[in-house]
């Protein structure tokens, strides 16, 4: 290429520096994409950081009975797992719950928001790895 050794090695020098730092920039842009803690989750991330329990059925303070369903949402991978292994104590707390309401506790919307309520409180009390976001009534039956 060029006639002088010295000139040619402080071009390939001077190429490599570009290309290192080009790459460089481009993986520190990549791995530093801050998210937006007030951005709301898409349906997908909603659904892949949830975890659905069993349908329990128990009875109530007033002798009827209830047969519930939930679906907890999570805040990351790992609060996923912690949730999936205590699944004994989210049934728990859900029963426990239950056995002390009244069936014209669930009249309206306001009956089932507060039991999601208080079931997310009482599972985050038991988290260690990430906090319950939202837990949603999937299926209801009081008779």
């Amino acid at each position: 290429m060029f006639k002088n050794k010295l000139v040619n090695i402080m071009l390939i020098i001077l190429i490599a520096l570009t290309l290192i730092g080009g790459i460089t920039l481009v993986l520190y842009f990549q791995f530093t994409k801050s998210v937006d803690p007030d951005r709301e989750p898409t349906i997908d991330e909603i659904i892949a950081l949830s975890v659905d329990t069993n349908e329990i059925t128990t009875n109530l303070l007033t002798n009827d009975f209830i047969r519930v369903t939930f679906k907890i949402q999570v805040d990351n991978d790992k609060a996923k797992k912690e949730l999936e292994k205590r699944d004994f104590q989210v049934r728990n707390i859900i029963i426990r719950e239950l056995s002390g309401m009244r069936a014209n506790d669930f009249t309206g919307s306001a009956g089932i928001e507060s039991l999601e309520n208080v079931i997310k409180l009482k599972i985050n009390e038991y988290m260690q790895d990430g906090v319950v976001v939202n837990v949603y009534t999937t299926g209801f039956v009081l008779q």
